[in-house]
């Protein structure tokens, strides 16, 4: 990574951190959304592909 003249690097790993942290931090409250999501997207792609009709 280029370093632009009077940056710190302590400050660019603290923040570093504090944004990964952030970012983990969403993903942990996103992951029960996970099972409906891809409910969702099979249930879309079988609606919309072509030639997944249901045969009697």
């Amino acid at each position: 990574m280029a370093r632009a003249d009077g940056s710190n690097i302590a400050m660019s790993w603290i923040a570093g951190v504090i944004s990964a942290g952030i970012v983990a931090a969403l993903l942990w409250l996103a992951l029960p959304m996970g099972p409906v999501m891809v409910q969702f997207v099979g249930d879309t792609l079988r609606t919309v592909a072509p030639g997944t009709a249901e045969s009697p």
